[in-house]
C-alpha cells in the first residue's frame, strides 16, 4: 500500500510538567524533574500525531528506534513543547528529527523512527486475544 505522507511534515505537542512526569515518579531517578522516559514518550506522541491524519483507517505507527539526548532538567510546573519533522520515508519506515524545549530553552533533541502498521495484523502477530 502507498502512503501519501509529505516529507517535511511537522508536529507539535506540549504539556505542563506534573509530578507524574518526574524521574522520581518513573523510578528513573531520585529527583522531581522531567524524566527522560517522559520526554521520549512526548517525542513519540508528537511524531505519531503528525502523520496519523495521512494514514487510512486501521493503520497506525509504532516506535522502533529512539536516538536522543536529554541535556537539561525541567522542574515541575514548567511547560515543555516538542516539535517533530519527518525527514525521510523508506517504504513504511518514517524517520523524524525531534526537539523538546522548556521555557528556558532546548532540553533534548535527536532522531526517532516509526514503522507504519496495519493495526489488526500487527496485534494478531503478537498473539494477543482478539477484542
Amino acid at each position: 500500500m502507498e502512503f501519501e505522507i509529505p516529507v517535511g511534515q511537522e508536529g507539535v505537542q506540549e504539556l505542563m510538567v506534573k509530578y507524574e512526569d518526574t524521574a522520581a515518579n518513573y523510578g528513573s531517578g531520585l529527583v522531581e524533574v522531567y524524566a527522560t522516559p517522559a520526554m521520549v514518550a512526548l517525542m513519540e506522541k508528537t511524531c505519531l500525531m503528525s502523520v496519523l491524519q495521512y494514514l487510512p483507517d486501521g493503520y497506525g505507527t509504532v516506535g522502533t528506534k529512539v536516538d536522543i539526548v536529554h541535556t537539561k532538567a525541567t522542574p515541575v510546573g514548567m511547560r515543555v513543547v516538542c516539535r517533530s519533522r519527518l525527514v525521510k520515508i523508506d517504504r513504511r519506515k518514517l524517520v523524524f528529527e525531534v526537539e523538546a524545549e522548556d521555557e528556558a530553552g532546548v532540553i533534548g533533541r535527536g532522531h526517532h523512527e516509526r514503522f507504519i502498521i496495519d493495526t489488526d495484523q500487527f496485534m494478531a502477530k503478537t498473539g494477543a486475544p482478539a477484542k
